[in-house]
């Protein structure tokens, strides 16, 4: 052991690694880039949980996966300990607040995850859920940004990563920390887990070591060795909710879809440039035939008018909903980088923002910077069966934009943004996430991607026989037979076309 390194022992073994019983233990959800872009969503802030002291273990030790449970997954993490008392520091004094770093092991039964809402008390507060240790590195020694972690099981590397690597520094997880809460000597921050973290079955040894390669004498935390045991005893159903799992729990777990032994998730629904081309041909009262025809009356989007008549709207539903406004829900949902935000921020190439308003028009929606987000993001357009501010200058944008209307207040008066990406009710009809949009001057329409080729296909076929019928009654024939043909006309209009 080097003098930067050290040992403390306590009463209590499980706590043989730190200074005592540490007061706190506060973890991360989400903090490595690798981790985020494994799941798939990067978060705009640090979010935390806690887990109770009765998790900590030492090294050498056991942890049992509960019977009734197959989704035990370990997560091989940085662990600082606070030496002195940190109450709304700067992010510059953050760091002097922590004392040792040591390697943690912050293991969960994903099959409990259901009801713990992201507190992960049941999913992660077992006993001997939280292995730290077995030596304090001195946190004055290293430096925050440049420590290495490292997770083997059964003598397989597993997770290798630096701390180079965070969506959040170290520094100011503490700072943010400190902001809301004193944090004081001997508590604990788990600073979250980068990709690589995956399910573990009893018989498995898993070893997590942290260390800073390149500090002078390269202290570490040595290896945290934990072994993994079948439980014997499960839950009961009487006092609580079981374990369950589906296939997302597992892929999450696992790490991959692929890791969890399942078959891979269907593409989604793209829409091809020759498609995009005869949907741009096709009007939306066509389509809105041929989807009647089909049984599918209730798709089209009412009450909202083109802010440029002229331009043909085709594209992808990317949804967002507005709940009514409430001041506590507007409070917890309407800051920050809130529903809204991220929709106009995830909005792909040919996407159509469609916005659940209810109907209300008394309050903007979008306003100039959201359109020009979305114009930037190569968007199709925004649909809202609520009202726009800045109107002129969305207009001005020239991205196509549906809306019942100008209003000049802002989102809070009347909505809060609550959620993105879900099935969702626009001008009175459902619109999911992938569904086809089309619109014209004539207003918007929602077409199931599944049938929209044989939809736009029969619209265009419809579109040629109605021209023709057309230059027919132009030429002085009554519409009596001719629309819609009888079989007379309809011979003369399948010879006519067979000789073109």
């Amino acid at each position: 052991m080097t003098e930067d390194t050290m040992t403390v022992d306590g009463a209590d073994p499980r706590f043989a690694a730190l200074p005592g019983r540490p007061g706190k233990i506060i973890a991360v959800h989400l903090s490595y880039a690798s981790r985020a872009d494994q799941r798939g969503r990067r978060p705009a802030d640090p979010s935390y949980f806690f887990k109770p002291s009765s998790s900590v273990a030492a090294t050498g030790g056991t942890i049992e996966r509960p019977a009734g449970t197959e989704l035990l997954a370990f997560e091989g993490e940085v662990a600082l300990v606070i030496g002195t008392a940190a109450r709304r520091i700067t992010l510059d004094e953050a760091w002097s607040h922590v004392a040792w770093v040591t390697a943690a092991n912050d293991f969960g039964v994903y099959d409990l995850r259901a009801n713990d809402k992201g507190s992960n008390v049941r999913s992660k507060g077992g006993d001997g859920f939280t292995p730290i240790g077995p030596h304090l590195v001195d946190a004055r020694a290293v430096d925050p940004a440049a420590l290495r972690l490292r997770t083997w099981v059964g003598g397989e590397l597993r997770q290798d990563d630096t701390t180079a690597g965070l969506i959040f520094p170290l520094a100011q997880l503490v700072a943010d920390l400190s902001q809301h809460f004193t944090l004081e000597p001997g508590d604990v921050i788990l600073t979250g887990t980068p990709a690589g973290s995956s399910v573990v079955v009893p018989g498995d040894v898993v070893e997590v070591e942290v260390d800073a390669p390149g500090a002078p004498g390269a202290p570490s935390s040595g290896r945290l060795v934990t072994t993994v045991t079948q439980g014997a005893r499960g839950f009961d159903g009487a006092v609580g909710s079981l374990p369950a799992v589906d296939d997302r729990q597992r892929a999450e777990a696992w790490g991959s879809r692929a890791e969890a032994g399942l078959e891979p998730e269907p593409e989604p629904f793209r829409l091809t440039a020759a498609l995009r081309d005869k949907l741009g041909r096709a009007p939306v009262a066509g389509l809105s035939a041929q989807l009647r025809r089909r049984g599918l009356n209730n798709v089209t989007v009412d009450g909202v008018r083109p802010m440029h008549p002229d331009a043909k709207l085709v594209g992808t539903a990317r949804t967002l909903r507005f709940v009514p406004g409430r001041e506590d829900l507007f409070a917890s949902h309407g800051g920050g980088y809130n529903a809204q935000k991220r929709a106009f921020d995830a909005v792909g190439e040919g996407e159509v923002i469609v916005i659940e308003a209810r109907g209300e028009e008394g309050s903007g929606t979008l306003g100039d910077i959201l359109a020009l987000r979305a114009h930037a993001r190569r968007a199709a357009g925004v649909v809202t069966d609520g009202g726009v501010r800045d109107y002129d200058a969305v207009a001005a944008v020239g991205i196509p934009v549906y809306t019942k209307g100008a209003h000049p207040a802002v989102l809070g008066r009347r909505h809060v943004p609550m959620d993105a990406d879900v099935t969702i009710g626009c001008g009175g009809t459902t619109v999911q996430p992938g569904d086809v949009i089309v619109g014209d001057r004539d207003g918007v329409i929602v077409i199931p991607p599944s049938i929209v080729e044989e939809v736009v296909d029969a619209t265009l076929a419809q579109e040629d026989e109605d021209a023709w019928i057309a230059e027919q009654v132009a030429a002085g024939h009554p519409v009596d037979g001719l629309f819609p043909m009888n079989a007379e006309w309809r011979a003369r209009y399948d010879a006519w076309r067979a000789a073109r």
